[in-house]
């Protein structure tokens, strides 16, 4: 996996409490039961960790790890 990824399982582990080796790169924000409100708390979270801005849509609770970590990926390119 790509160390976006790496570094946002470690964001989740951080700030929710998710165990990084109960999550695969399929799994949904959604499905790991993070709510909007969680996802706004994420993004905060992420645009500090990445140095990067993100709008309210970039992450999406039906959007896959994988897909979030492109979307980070595709932000730290563009800044």
């Amino acid at each position: 996996m790509s160390s976006t990824y790496d570094r946002l399982v470690g964001l989740l582990a951080k700030s929710f409490g998710i165990e990084p080796d109960e999550v695969a790169p399929e799994d949904t924000f959604e499905s790991l039961e993070l709510d909007s409100l969680a996802l706004v708390e994420l993004t905060l979270v992420a645009q500090e960790e990445f140095g990067i801005s993100l709008t309210d849509d970039d992450l999406h609770a039906k959007s896959s790890l994988t897909e979030a970590a492109g979307v980070l990926d595709a932000k730290q390119v563009t800044v």
